[in-house]
């Protein structure tokens, strides 16, 4: 199976919100969302770990761990989709 430089999935490509006067740039999406998951896992285990230390708010911070755990999983998905990602091939390509 090979592939052409013009058949290569837009993944790569940059993508620009305009925020007024400024543009967020977000480059290699997979990669962003990665660390983007990472960012949130610590949080809630970080945010779980302070609520501990309030015996009434440790059921919130049982929580916040499971909640970080789940996001444990979501992590390889996100390496494996960036892997993996489907592309269509257009028509002309898998008619020759």
């Amino acid at each position: 199976m090979t592939t052409s430089s013009s058949s290569r999935t837009h993944l790569d490509d940059p993508l620009t919100l305009r925020l007024g006067h400024e543009e967020l740039v977000i480059r290699r999406r997979y990669e962003t969302l990665s660390i983007a998951n990472d960012f949130c896992i610590a949080i809630w285990f970080l945010v779980g770990s302070v609520l501990f230390l309030y015996p009434s708010q440790e059921t919130l911070a049982v929580w916040m761990f499971i909640l970080g755990s789940f996001q444990f999983l979501i992590r390889p998905s996100i390496r494996l989709a960036s892997h993996l990602h489907l592309q269509r091939i257009p028509p002309s390509e898998w008619q020759k």
